[in-house]
């Protein structure tokens, strides 16, 4: 809590997630750009990554279409466990038959390599586990193929393929987070976020869309990538919730500071304003250095593997999904405009609140989260 020194009250503060881990934000990212089959755990994604960004409440429940009270409680509810709350459990059932410690021994050993265990495979499947669980030494456990995976499930346990993992190995990692959420506190109104988008290639791309049962629209599968690619050059102002950019042949410090200038045009005043973007070389340059320094323009960079933090991120997902997803360009010049076009609607409906709620409330009825279970099965009766 604040005191307020004007009306000499107390002032809560902002409702926002608490600093991501490098997997954590690395993971957001990921779904929001990339998309995912339970439009639950994307609209949450999306929640989380805004807020993390420094997205206030309102902008954020503009951005997703959802409640402001609901854009609040997906926030605690990470806070208080994280990534799991992507997939919450709304169901319930009849009572567990295991104990809370065999449970845990189900799951020690379901997580733990099959050769240190003495078993000769190099992963578990379903039935393996279960047998050597009935066997064990010491404590013998009996539980059936479908009561293991659902155990499984239950716990955040799933088959997956291996991966690689890496950490941010910035040693201002925390310095710069730091001055990114104090810049997002006390000047809102003058904070900008700059990150290029891309590449964008010329090719039919799928997505999703109304169309007759059994009848899905569709678009070519050949095609010959002749056109090169494109890169979008996008800008975000946190006070104006504007968004705007243009397409360019390639990175570069002359396209950074090109858009650097048009994010310093809104804010004439001489006053500084503060630049949010991301750890690239292109965005270092010392000519991009000189001016920013030269026209009162701190530039805040993301800390390494951490572009999480950029407060542009939540607002590129939309972007692809409602102008690249489900198109089929025929060139460059038709997907500009296309950006473009979206560009314009969006920044001009983003200040109808009145015509949004009434949006929001029909697709919070149509799409309700309340009336889904976990796992994306409609409930049979309503609630």
């Amino acid at each position: 809590m604040t005191s307020d020194p004007i009306a000499g009250g107390v002032v809560a503060e902002p409702v926002r997630v608490r600093r991501l881990t490098d997997q954590e934000g690395q993971k957001l990212q990921q779904i929001v750009r990339r998309g995912s089959t339970s439009t639950v755990r994307y609209r949450r994604a999306m929640m989380l990554q805004a807020s993390a960004g420094g997205n206030r409440v309102p902008v954020i429940a503009q951005l997703v279409q959802a409640d402001e009270d609901t854009v609040r409680d997906v926030i605690h509810r990470f806070n208080e466990i994280g990534l799991a709350c992507l997939d919450p459990q709304w169901a319930g059932g009849r009572p567990r038959l295991l104990k809370p410690d065999d449970e845990d021994f189900v799951i020690k050993t379901a997580t733990t390599r099959p050769t240190k265990l003495g078993q000769p495979f190099t992963r578990w499947s379903i039935r393996k586990p279960a047998a050597y669980l009935r066997k064990a030494h010491g404590r013998v456990i009996r539980i059936g193929r479908e009561a293991l995976r659902s155990l499984l499930a239950r716990r955040g346990v799933t088959f997956q393929r291996t991966k690689t993992w890496k950490e941010s190995p910035d040693p201002e990692r925390e310095a710069k987070l730091d001055r990114i959420e104090e810049v997002l506190h006390r000047f809102p109104d003058r904070v900008f976020a700059f990150d290029e988008f891309g590449p964008l290639g010329i090719r039919p791309t799928m997505g999703s869309g109304w169309a007759a049962c059994g009848h899905p629209e569709r678009h070519p599968a050949t095609y010959h990538r002749t056109h090169g690619v494109r890169y979008f050059h996008g800008c975000y102002s946190l006070g104006d919730d504007t968004l705007w950019g243009v397409n360019r042949r390639r990175k570069g410090a002359g396209n950074t500071l090109a858009a650097l200038k048009s994010i310093r045009a809104p804010r004439p005043d001489g006053a500084p304003i503060y630049g949010i973007l991301g750890n690239l070389s292109a965005h270092k340059g010392a000519d991009i250095r000189r001016w920013a320094k030269k026209n009162k323009v701190e530039l805040c960079f993301t800390p390494t593997y951490a572009s999480w933090a950029n407060p542009i991120e939540a607002h590129l997902g939309p972007l692809r999904q409602f102008t690249i997803s489900n198109s089929n360009h025929p060139n460059h010049t038709v997907q500009t405009r296309a950006l473009h076009s979206y560009l314009r609607w969006r920044n001009a409906n983003a200040r109808h609140r009145n015509v949004l709620a009434a949006e929001r409330k029909e697709r919070a009825r149509i799409r309700s989260e309340k009336g889904i279970r976990w796992g994306g099965h409609p409930l049979k009766t309503a609630a």
